[in-house]
Parts: C-alpha cells; sequence; structure tokens
C-alpha cells in the first residue's frame, strides 16, 4: 500500500505546478512543477487555469530545460505581454488524466477526507491533509468536536502494516493501530 505525489484540490481540479515570470518576449513562462519528477508535469495534458472564477484550458505547444529551471510555450500566448498575465496562476489537470493505480495504492487526494478509527472502533476523526516529512508520510487528522482526549488534531504516521490496518475505499474509512490518548 502506497501513494503517489502531493497534490492539492482546486474545486475539481488538481494543482501540480505554477507559473514563473515570462521568460523571453514570444510567450514563453518560467514553470515551478510540484510532481515529484519535476518534468512529469508534461505528462499531463491539457493544464487549467483559473481566471477569474472560470477554467481557462491550455495545452503546451514546447517546452525545454533552461539553467536549473523549465520554460514552456502555451498554445495561444505569443507575446510576452500575455505571457505576463499568467505568472504565479496555479496549473491544474483534471484527475481523470491521473494513471489508474493499483488496488493498494492511493492518491493523497483519495485519503483526504476519509475517517480514520482504530482497531477497537474509536473514531480519531477524518483526514484533513497530508505532510510529507522524508522518512514516512503522515496523516493530519481534525479530531472530533467531542474527542474525550481534548485533541483537535492528530499526525498519524503513514507506516504500512505498522500503523495502518486497512483502507476501505468505498466505507471510506481507514484502520488504524494508534492509541486515542496520544
Amino acid at each position: 500500500m502506497s501513494m503517489k505525489g502531493k497534490e492539492t484540490m482546486v474545486n475539481d481540479k488538481i494543482v501540480v505546478g505554477k507559473f514563473g515570470a515570462s521568460y523571453g518576449i514570444r510567450g514563453w513562462l518560467k514553470v515551478f512543477s510540484y510532481t515529484d519528477n519535476t518534468e512529469s508535469i508534461f505528462d499531463y495534458s491539457p493544464w487549467f487555469v483559473n481566471q477569474n472564477g472560470s477554467w481557462v484550458e491550455y495545452k503546451v505547444e514546447s517546452w525545454k530545460r533552461h539553467n536549473k529551471s523549465m520554460v514552456v510555450k502555451l498554445e495561444g500566448l505569443e507575446v510576452r505581454e500575455e505571457a505576463q498575465l499568467m505568472t504565479n496562476f496555479e496549473i491544474c489537470i483534471d484527475p481523470a488524466v491521473l494513471p489508474k493505480l493499483p488496488e493498494d495504492q492511493f492518491y493523497w487526494r483519495e485519503l483526504i477526507g476519509m475517517s480514520v478509527v482504530t482497531e477497537g472502533g474509536y473514531d480519531l476523526g477524518v483526514v484533513s491533509d497530508m505532510l510529507e516529512t522524508g522518512s514516512n508520510d503522515v496523516l493530519v487528522i481534525k479530531a472530533n468536536l467531542k474527542d474525550a482526549f481534548g485533541q483537535k488534531e492528530r499526525l498519524i504516521p503513514f507506516l504500512e502494516e505498522q500503523v495502518i490496518k486497512n483502507i476501505d475505499r468505498t466505507a471510506q474509512r481507514i484502520e488504524v493501530d494508534w492509541d486515542p490518548g496520544f
């Protein structure tokens, strides 16, 4: 059971990067990728940008490495002034373009919102976020308001078999071996 990538949801889209400053005079932009492998951002198409509350679709015409970063040319952006308007906009994709994962693997976005219970049935709360710590990922759980232990938030390591005992997509539930008092 493992997870792929860190994604953030914006409405029904997934944020995979961000545009930087314009580059050159022909409408190129710097790109900051949030994907594990930075060049993987170009595997997803089309890109969507939320402009004034509406999703605008863009296709990558060309991209290249430039020094230690990457630059992209989008179809329809032809001059520097048009590209400058895109600076700092988030690059989003439709979740349907993500590869299908094996049954025992999960995207972070799938875990957010799932309830977390101990093997004994104690309801710890709901997954509100995920943290990447380097050694292992961590579930951030928003505790129930009436939690007897006074917890508002819990951090539980995502350690397969040790802590995470079962993830049920259908029931939207994660079963853990965890002391509620901790």
